[in-house]
């Protein structure tokens, strides 16, 4: 067994390698994918276009040789064009599915936020049950499943918000932003004939990445770390500034990130630092802040790292 896991460190770190290949200076967003990935949650990746954002999910895609489907959600586009839909054939006379693209493994979910609520109902259902349904008959999705789901800030044109249930589907949020100047000048240095994705390979199989996500649930976490995660979470159900706290499905999602983290990282135990470290990209997003708050000038960033700096960390001679 420790003879696999180390077979499968060596592979993670060669998917992270692969990675940074093709997206320069941004290692932690890697990780943080990952993350998601092994914890078998989704992500949403809020960013200005042109970023990265695609890059990041086909590299993950080619990475691991699963199967890579892309949605560009717009107004006007139907849940029948995310789950499939099906179709009559007169010489069998009878219907046939025809898959749609959310039946791939890795998915891509590009602007989510430019389409409806009912077109992104078809999404959530895929997300949360690992199955949609097309007229009357449920479908099982392929495993492993994986959306990293992209969205343009509010204020840009035809955008508007997720519904608050949407946002809590998504086990982390993070940003891409902007290269330096110096990351950016490589960046056209490495694609100045071909582009890096080109020349990646896959590193890991589908198989392969399903015993690793089967090997991050047995990750071993103290009692008290637990109690630190919801010390946390609890927080955010205390705070003045908050109006709506993080749901148990919060605390959930950031046990099994702080997992993933600590298996990407060569341990089989989980730290109060992992802990710490991910609870802004895991509980930012699951809260709302109020009128005042916001009047303000407060974020919800800031007010999870508020609470994370108040919240007292459980020290190693604590543990069982």
């Amino acid at each position: 067994m420790m003879e696999d896991t180390a077979v499968f460190n060596e592979k993670i770190e060669r998917v992270l390698t692969n990675i940074n290949k093709v997206m320069i200076g941004k290692e932690e967003e890697a990780t943080l994918s990952l993350v998601a990935l092994l914890a078998q949650g989704h992500v949403l990746l809020e960013d200005v276009p042109g970023v990265g954002k695609t890059m990041l999910v086909r590299t993950l895609a080619k990475s691991l040789d699963c199967d890579f489907r892309r949605i560009q959600f717009t107004p006007d586009l139907l849940p029948a064009d995310v789950t499939g839909v099906s179709i009559y054939n007169p010489k069998e006379l009878e219907f046939e599915f025809r898959s749609g693209p959310i039946l791939g493994n890795i998915v891509l979910a590009d602007e989510i936020n430019r389409t409806s609520p009912k077109t992104q109902s078809a999404l959530l259902e895929g997300m949360e049950e690992m199955n949609v349904t097309v007229d009357g008959k449920t479908i099982p999705l392929k495993k492993p499943f994986f959306v990293m789901a992209t969205q343009n800030p509010i204020e840009y044109e035809g955008t508007y918000p997720l519904p608050e249930a949407q946002l809590d589907r998504f086990i982390l949020k993070m940003k891409l932003g902007y290269p330096s100047a110096e990351e950016e000048m490589r960046m056209l240095e490495r694609t100045s004939k071909n582009h890096p994705i080109e020349a990646i390979s896959a590193v890991m199989d589908k198989d392969e990445l399903m015993d690793v996500q089967e090997a991050v649930k047995e990750v071993y976490i103290d009692r008290n770390v637990q109690r630190y995660i919801i010390k946390l979470v609890t927080g955010t159900r205390n705070n003045s500034a908050i109006y709506l706290g993080v749901s148990p499905r919060g605390s959930i999602a950031l046990m099994k990130a702080a997992k993933a983290y600590a298996y990407i990282h060569g341990r089989d135990y989980v730290l109060p630092d992992d802990v710490k470290y991910l609870a802004p990209f895991i509980l930012a997003h699951r809260i709302i802040l109020n009128t005042e708050a916001k009047y303000d000038g407060m974020t919800s960033d800031s007010i999870i790292e508020e609470i994370v700096r108040n919240t007292y960390i459980p020290i190693r001679k604590e543990f069982n």
